[in-house]
């Protein structure tokens, strides 16, 4: 068994979305074409593109990583791979509320053919939820964290999503900002908790932004507590607004155990629907999108 945790600095441009991409930006329904998959895979390529010239110009190499998917994504796992880049693929259905395995009893084969440096799961997960949803989540995710420790190969990235209930809404007349300032951030610290306890054990956890450096820091203790030191947390950027991202790296990157980040929707969709609508180049929308996760980087490293 090896050591749980990965400490290094992390800055990860996320692309494994697959039922937005396929509904909200391509307005598709139902099972694809091989046509429409090709299409899809062809707009991931752009993103990755964003990514490579990002690291041409200067993010260094190995602070830098994707988090891509097999279905649209295996060409670009490839080439990363190939490129020795540090590489995440999901492990999850899209866009589900209860998480399951994308390929079933199947999950294991996959990732020992993809071979990435971190298998990651997308759960959601509220302490105060459903008790038999959350025990059923947490025995399916054992399974993986077992199988990720019991190999030589990838790490374990745990995506973990906070949604509100409705009750808990309830309390504060509907604000869900309230809720994610007020309420979400014990709910975070309960919920790793209750995962450790269940016996999952991440290498990395992908964390909703926070806005406080103390809400931070009881992340950090959360999912460092019992001798659990090497772990760390990355800030994710949920698709909000170039300066609430900005506003939650610069948080995060003050306190130890933040490693980095994985902001995906905010640094490439709008190039994206752009280009599709044929408003800008794609030569426009890879440097849009370098330019976007260059000044993320910066902004984590303090250079904004």
């Amino acid at each position: 068994m090896r050591t749980t945790g990965f400490d290094k600095p992390l800055y990860i441009l996320p692309f494994d979305h697959r039922g937005s991409f396929q509904t909200k930006m391509f307005g598709w329904k139902g099972a694809l074409t091989p046509e429409q998959t090709a299409e899809i895979a062809a707009a991931k390529q752009v993103i990755y593109d964003g990514f490579k010239a990002a690291v041409q110009d200067g993010v260094p190499e190995k602070k830098a990583g994707i988090l891509t998917d097999e279905q649209f994504g295996s060409a670009v796992l490839r080439d990363a791979a190939a490129h020795h880049y540090t590489t995440a693929c999901c492990v999850e259905k899209s866009g589900q509320e209860e998480f399951d395995f994308e390929y079933g009893e199947d999950f294991a084969r996959h990732i020992e053919a993809i071979r990435p440096t971190f298998s990651k799961v997308l759960v959601r997960y509220n302490a105060e939820g459903d008790p038999a949803l959350n025990a059923r989540q947490a025995g399916r995710l054992k399974r993986v964290s077992d199988y990720l420790h019991g190999q030589s190969g990838p790490l374990f990235m745990f995506e973990l999503l906070v949604p509100a209930e409705k009750s808990q809404l309830d309390q504060l007349n509907g604000d869900k900002k309230a809720y994610d300032v007020q309420l979400r951030p014990k709910l975070m610290v309960q919920a790793i908790e209750e995962l450790q306890d269940a016996g999952v054990e991440p290498d990395v956890w992908k964390i909703e932004g926070l806005d406080s450096r103390e809400d931070c820091e009881k992340v950090v203790a959360a999912a460092r507590r019992g001798g659990r030191d090497r772990v760390g947390c990355i800030i994710l950027g949920r698709g909000e607004d170039d300066q609430k991202v900005h506003e939650w790296l610069t948080t995060a990157a003050a306190v130890p155990g933040f490693i980095g980040f994985a902001v995906g929707r905010t640094s490439f969709w709008d190039p994206l629907v752009k280009w599709r609508a044929r408003q800008i180049t794609r030569e426009q929308a890879v440097n849009d999108i370098e330019r976007r996760y260059r000044e993320f980087v910066d902004t984590f490293e303090g250079r904004k």
